[in-house]
């Protein structure tokens, strides 16, 4: 499929004023982040463990999606 070609700018546009942009997407090339994932093990000591749980309660979150999230940030 040949999908049309406009510039960054313009696809903004369309995309902040809310207009289709799928005739702009090559969807065959587009890969989910979150497709593979592995279990770690992780030891930290419990201040770090501790200041996760605050974090986490602060945001209303799990421990575990603050620390996917810090992690990402960090090596995005």
């Amino acid at each position: 499929m040949s999908n049309k070609v406009i510039s960054t700018e313009e696809f903004d546009k369309k995309f902040d004023d809310g207009e289709d942009i799928s005739e702009y997407i090559d969807f065959d090339s587009v890969r989910s982040l979150n497709a593979e994932q592995k279990q770690i093990n992780l030891e930290l000591p419990l201040w770090m463990v501790e200041g996760l749980d605050k974090e986490a309660q602060r945001l209303g979150v799990t421990r575990q999606y603050v620390i996917k999230t810090w992690l990402a940030e960090k090596l995005g």
